[in-house]
């Protein structure tokens, strides 16, 4: 478990030098715009792509600390066994989906890759996003599984 803690761990901090980076150019940008009247260029397409892989980078570290919404509505007066039964079952519902969408997101980045499809104001590669995503989703995928046959889901939180 160390090392998907450190791996999940390197991502949010890569995700969150993401946003700090991309929160910079849009100031930079809205500066200039309503200062000197010259804005930054493709500031919106590199908000877009970043914010994408920003989301897939939190993901692991937010399923190791299971901090993803938890609708306890329906859970209120089941047991704690009860509750510890139905985490695991979402752990793996979880876990089978995020490998689902690293697949699916792989396939995707081939194409964009096959295709060469790019943003339309830099010409920024739409592939490289994509291969920001896959590796977040397959670390996702193999904590929620180990939560599943390892985790301890009598507490919330970690």
């Amino acid at each position: 478990m160390k090392v998907l803690s450190l791996l999940a761990r390197f991502c949010a901090i890569l995700a969150g030098v993401l946003l700090t980076v991309i929160t910079i150019i849009t100031c930079v940008s809205l500066i200039g715009r309503n200062t000197i009247g010259t804005t930054l260029v493709g500031d919106y397409e590199l908000t877009a792509v970043t914010a994408g892989a920003a989301v897939a980078l939190f993901m692991p570290w937010c399923q190791l600390k299971r901090e993803n919404i938890i609708v306890d509505f329906f859970t209120a007066k089941v047991s704690s066994g009860g509750v510890a039964m139905l985490d695991r079952l979402g752990a793996l519902l979880l876990g089978l989906l995020m490998f689902a969408l690293a697949w699916r997101t792989a396939i995707g980045g081939m194409s964009a890759y096959a295709s060469q499809t790019t943003t339309m104001m830099l010409g920024f590669p739409e592939w490289i996003t994509y291969a920001f995503m896959v590796p977040p989703f397959v670390l996702t995928g193999f904590i929620a599984l180990y939560q599943v046959f390892f985790g301890n889901f009598s507490e919330q939180g970690q």
